[in-house]
């Protein structure tokens, strides 16, 4: 199995394209599996000219799981929404670490980084702390942390903290109520998430991890002075019909990273439905060939 051991975890990934061309690391939100990255959208970026890495974040998927380190998740997140600083398993920054430790498993100097939601946020995180290692950011439906922006709907908030399905059965319907909330509407497909479902939970299935990760968000705060200091080629993608995370949260970041671009999809939700995958591949190519002629200048 192709694995990256960092300094505390071991990271399962796939690559697609040839290993000379310019490389872009897929970062998968919060829970999302490599998978959540589909196949056929990684093969469409790659023929664009593109080495693309999808991989398992920390606690999903075939890397390692965190099982060891105890959380209290709600008092976590209580004390979190109070304003005090919580002690958590782990943090971006740590998944951030992850990023970079793929990069020197796949001797890779930079990589263009593109993340959505959560991975967005790693995105982020190593784009401020390891920027030397990074060629250009692509942040998807994410924030910045701040919290007066970027907020869910109480219908998505329901969602987001839904007791976690204990079998097959439960994770697919629990998919199909989530995507009915925070979804393109206009491009729901029931069959297609049933299968996509039930094949992420065959591969694995670690509820606990997902409260890890959820911890790990809420302990970053605000990053919004790091992200300020950016001097990376940035594009900020965000769906205007996101009710996870609003549209004003990629509005902020793309106010607050220096000569950022804003893309806004008018038909997007907090998913890469497939109708939407011919205008994201193009925008997220076009970016990264731009930041490669750049760098070569």
């Amino acid at each position: 199995m192709p694995i990256a051991r960092t300094s505390d975890a071991e990271i399962f990934y796939e690559s697609f394209g040839d290993t000379g061309l310019p490389t872009v690391l897929l970062v998968a939100g919060l829970g999302g599996q490599l998978t959540n990255w589909d196949e056929g959208f990684c093969r469409s970026l790659a023929s664009t000219g593109l080495r693309v890495i999808r991989f398992d974040n920390r606690d999903v998927g075939l890397s390692t799981m965190f099982d060891d380190r105890p959380l209290d998740l709600s008092a976590a997140l209580t004390d979190a929404l109070a304003g005090l600083d919580i002690e958590v398993p782990y943090t971006l920054s740590d998944m951030a670490g992850d990023v970079v430790g793929l990069l020197d498993h796949l001797e890779v100097d930079q990589a263009h980084l593109a993340g959505v939601s959560m991975g967005g946020m790693i995105a982020q995180t190593a784009a401020v702390e390891h920027p030397h290692r990074v060629r250009s950011l692509i942040s998807i439906m994410s924030c910045t942390g701040n919290r007066s922006v970027g907020q869910p709907t109480p219908e998505a908030i329901e969602v987001l903290f839904e007791r976690s399905p204990s079998n097959r059965d439960g994770a697919v319907d629990a998919a199909l109520r989530a995507h009915r909330i925070i979804g393109s509407p206009d491009y729901f497909d029931e069959e297609e998430i049933r299968i996509r479902a039930a094949a992420a939970f065959d591969r694995s299935f670690n509820p606990d991890g997902i409260g890890r990760q959820l911890a790990a968000i809420y302990a970053a705060g605000n990053r919004s002075d790091q992200l300020a200091g950016i001097t990376l080629p940035t594009l900020v993608i965000h769906g205007a019909k996101d009710t996870l995370v609003d549209v004003s949260g990629g509005c902020h970041t793309a106010e607050t990273i220096p000569g950022a671009t804003l893309m806004i999809v008018d038909d997007m939700g907090h998913d890469l439905a497939r109708p939407l995958w011919e205008r994201l591949i193009g925008a997220i190519a076009e970016h990264i060939h731009k930041a490669e002629s750049a760098s070569i200048q």
